[in-house]
């Protein structure tokens, strides 16, 4: 008898500021989808999104103020996303007004790195046999 694995998945879980800000960022600019949502007081407080194979959720806190007090969110952290072509969704997110600091390459891969709306970092990373530390601005000129 073959066991079947017990914890299957982990789901980053960002409280957000504002929701609305929060919702236009991922998914109007980064392209994931409302899969479940929670609507106590008639809008989103709290929801589950997903982009092919990731998810992730966001929930507003009811005392922004507290909220504000915590200070700075993700301090430390980073949410690291492992893809296929990270060059493309620089250029899909870019396009879509995100603003982003130049790729590079880490640890054998381009990494593609901002903050949310709320500075939680989110990396896009794909393997490459790219030159370590090499720029994307760089590397593109190299290429023409």
């Amino acid at each position: 008898m073959v066991d079947q694995p017990n914890i299957r998945l982990a789901v980053p879980f960002f409280m957000v500021r504002d929701m609305e800000a929060s919702l236009d960022f991922y998914t109007n600019k980064l392209g994931f989808t409302i899969t479940n949502q929670w609507t106590p007081r008639g809008k989103i407080e709290w929801c589950w999104l997903q982009r092919e194979a990731v998810s992730l959720m966001l929930q507003e806190p009811r005392d922004r103020d507290k909220f504000d007090q915590q200070g700075a969110k993700g301090t430390g952290l980073s949410i690291c996303f492992q893809c296929t072509d990270a060059l493309a969704l620089y250029q899909e997110f870019t396009a879509k007004g995100v603003q982003i600091q130049d790729p590079f390459v880490g640890n054998n891969m381009w990494v593609v790195c901002f903050a949310d709306p709320d500075g939680y970092k989110l990396d896009f990373e794909s393997v490459t046999d790219v030159e370590e530390e090499t720029l994307y601005s760089d590397w593109v000129k190299q290429q023409g």
